[in-house]
C-alpha cells in the first residue's frame, strides 16, 4: 500500500473526524473524509413538542452557539405559517451577525492561523522591524516596538518552561512556512489580542441572546427579549459593535492580506467546483432582495448564480453507516444507523452525502461571497475586487484554500457594517411605537423548512408535524455538505475533492493537508491518515 501516516488528533476543530489521504510523487491523489460520531438528534426529537426543537437542536454543538436555534425556529415558523414581527427579524439578525463575527475571528486567529504562522520563527524577529511592518499594513493601536518586544519576551519565557501544552507537537520549522520572523511575531501578538476581542464579541451575542453559549431568546414566532429593547441595551450593543468593527478593519483584514501575500501559490490549491448558499440576514418585507447576502448556487466555477430549487436537495447514504436506501429529500429523510466498519471501497462515515441536483456542493463563507459577487451585490463586489487587487491575483484564485480563508474575512467585514444598519432600523421602529417581538400561532399538522447560511455554510432544518407533535425531523448541517463521503455515483465530497493535488513537502509532517482541512472550519475533531504509494513505512504522529 505504501507509506501510511496517522495524524491523531488534529486539534483546532470541533467533533470527531478522520481524513485519509493517499500521496504519490509528493501530491495527494485520493482522499476520504469520515465522521466518527453518530449524532442522532433527529431520533430524539420524534414525538416531542415542536417548540422544544430549537432548545434541543442547538445543543448539537457548543461552538455553533446560535445557528440551530435560529434554523429550528425558522422551520417551525414555516410549518405553522406565522410571520414574525419586524423587530424579531432585526433582533435575530443582530444575534446571528454577532455570532458570525465571533466565529470567523476565532477561526482565523485561533484555529487556522497556525497553519501559516511559525511561532518559533517569531523568537528571532526584530521588534523594531516588526513595528514598522505592522504600522505599514494597519492602523491598529499598540503596535510599537515595546509592544512587540513584550510579546516576544512572553513567548520566550513560555518556551523556556518546556510546558507548551497544545503547541508541543506542532510542525514548527516546516519548509512550507513562508512568513519572515517579523510577520510571525506580528501574527503572534494579534493572536493574543484576538483572544481578548473574542470575549467581547461573545458578550455582544449575549446582549439580546440572554447568554452565550446557547442563546435563549429566539423562539418560534419571534424573540422573547422585548424587555431588553431600551436605550441602555441598544447603546451597549452599538458601543461594543464599533470596537469590534475597528478590530476587523484594522487588524483582521490587514492580517489576512499580509499573510496571504506570502502564500499566493495557495490561490491554486484546495479548490472545489460547485457552491451553494441559502442566503442570510433577511431584509424587511417588500425589499427586492429577500436577504442581505443572497441565496444561489454556482456550478463548475462559472461565476453565474442560479436560483435554488429546495426540492433538488437530497442525502445519499450509500457510503455512510446507515441502512442502504435511495437518495432522499430531507422531508422524507431516514436516520437508521448501522454498526460502523471502515471500508475504503464501502461505507466509511456517519455523515450522509448531501447533494444538489446530484452534485456535491461546497458551502460556507466562500460560497456566500462567490454567490454575492456573481449576483453583483455592490458591497461584496467592491470588497472582493479590493482584496484581489491588493494581492495582485485573478478572480480564479478565489477557488482555493487561500480564497476560502480570505472569504471569511470579507464576509466578516460585510456583516460588521450591516449590523449598524439593522440597529438603526430597530431604533426607527421603536421611535414609531412598534414594539412587537413575537406573534402567537396554532400548531397542528404541517411541514416547514428553516434554511439559512451560518458561519460554516448552508444549514437546513426540516420538520414534519402531526397532531401538534414532531413526526419527522432532519438536519443537514454545513459540515455534512463539506465533509460528507462519496455518494452512489462515486462523486467525492467537497473536502475530499479539495485535497486532491495538494503538495506534501514532508509526508511525516503533512502540514499542507491541515491547511485545506482547517480552511473549511470543520465542526468535527479528527485523525488524518496519509498513505504514500511509494514506500511501506508507517508512522504515528501527533500534531497541533
Amino acid at each position: 500500500m505504501g507509506k501510511k501516516i496517522t495524524i491523531d488528533p488534529i486539534t483546532r476543530i470541533e467533533g470527531h473526524l478522520r481524513i485519509d489521504v493517499e500521496v504519490e510523487n509528493g501530491k495527494v491523489v485520493d482522499a476520504w473524509s469520515s465522521a466518527q460520531l453518530f449524532r442522532g438528534l433527529e431520533i430524539i426529537l420524534k414525538g416531542r413538542d415542536p417548540r422544544d426543537a430549537p432548545l434541543i437542536t442547538q445543543r448539537v454543538c457548543g461552538v455553533c452557539t446560535y445557528v440551530h436555534m435560529l434554523a429550528s425556529s425558522m422551520a417551525v415558523d414555516d410549518a405553522v405559517g406565522v410571520e414574525i414581527p419586524d423587530n424579531a427579524r432585526l433582533l435575530r439578525n443582530l444575534m446571528m451577525g454577532a455570532h458570525f463575527i465571533h466565529d470567523h475571528v476565532v477561526h482565523f486567529y485561533h484555529l487556522h492561523a497556525l497553519d501559516w504562522v511559525d511561532l518559533v520563527s517569531a523568537l528571532s524577529a526584530s521588534p523594531k522591524k516588526t513595528a514598522e511592518l505592522a504600522n505599514a499594513v494597519s492602523n491598529a493601536p499598540g503596535q510599537g516596538a515595546k509592544d512587540f518586544k513584550a510579546v516576544q519576551d512572553k513567548l520566550k519565557a513560555f518556551v523556556k518552561t518546556g510546558q507548551l501544552g497544545p503547541f508541543a507537537n506542532a510542525y514548527w520549522g516546516h519548509p512550507a512556512y513562508k512568513l519572515p520572523p517579523e510577520a510571525n511575531l506580528m501574527a503572534v501578538k494579534h493572536y493574543l489580542d484576538a483572544l481578548k476581542m473574542q470575549v467581547k464579541i461573545a458578550q455582544l451575542t449575549a446582549i439580546f441572546g440572554g447568554k452565550n453559549p446557547h442563546l435563549q431568546s429566539t423562539v418560534p414566532g419571534g424573540v422573547t427579549c422585548g424587555r431588553d429593547l431600551n436605550a441602555d441595551r441598544i447603546s451597549e450593543y452599538l458601543f461594543m459593535l464599533k470596537e469590534i468593527r475597528d478590530f476587523v478593519d484594522n487588524v483582521y483584514l490587514p492580517d489576512v492580506l499580509a499573510v496571504a501575500s506570502f502564500y499566493k501559490d495557495w490561490g491554486a490549491i484546495g479548490g472545489c467546483h460547485n457552491f451553494l448558499a441559502y442566503g442570510q440576514q433577511p431584509n424587511a418585507k417588500g425589499d427586492p432582495n429577500p436577504r442581505f447576502l443572497p441565496s444561489g448556487y454556482i456550478m463548475n466555477r462559472k461565476l453565474v448564480a442560479h436560483e435554488i430549487d429546495a426540492e433538488a436537495i437530497t442525502e445519499d447514504v450509500t457510503r455512510s453507516w446507515y441502512k442502504d436506501d435511495k437518495p432522499r429529500h430531507p422531508y422524507q429523510g431516514k436516520t437508521q444507523p448501522i454498526k460502523p466498519d471502515y471500508d475504503y471501497e464501502g461505507k466509511y462515515s456517519f455523515l450522509k452525502a448531501p447533494r444538489y441536483q446530484g452534485e456535491p456542493m461546497e458551502v460556507g463563507p466562500l460560497a456566500h461571497v462567490l454567490v454575492a459577487y456573481a449576483t453583483g451585490m455592490p458591497q461584496a463586489k467592491a470588497l472582493v475586487d479590493k482584496v484581489l487587487k491588493a494581492l495582485d491575483v485573478p478572480a480564479t484564485a478565489l477557488f482555493s484554500t487561500l480564497g476560502r480563508t480570505a472569504a471569511r474575512c470579507i464576509e466578516t467585514k460585510l456583516l460588521a457594517d450591516k449590523l449598524f444598519d439593522d440597529v438603526n432600523q430597530l431604533i426607527a421602529n421603536l421611535k414609531k411605537g412598534k414594539t412587537e417581538t413575537w406573534r402567537s400561532f396554532k400548531m397542528d399538522n404541517g411541514q416547514g423548512a428553516g434554511m439559512v447560511d451560518v458561519p460554516r455554510g448552508a444549514l437546513g432544518h426540516w420538520i414534519k408535524m402531526k397532531d401538534g407533535k414532531i413526526e419527522n425531523y432532519q438536519m443537514v448541517v454545513p459540515s455534512t455538505w463539506n465533509l460528507g463521503p462519496r455518494c452512489a455515483k462515486g462523486k467525492k465530497g467537497p473536502v475530499e475533492e479539495a485535497l486532491i493535488g495538494t503538495p506534501i513537502a514532508d509526508p511525516e509532517k503533512p502540514l499542507e493537508v491541515l491547511r485545506t482541512v482547517h480552511s473549511f472550519d470543520p465542526c468535527i475533531a479528527c485523525g488524518v491518515h496519509v498513505i504514500d504509494r511509494n514506500s511501506g513505512d508507517e508512522y504515528d504522529v501527533k500534531v497541533l
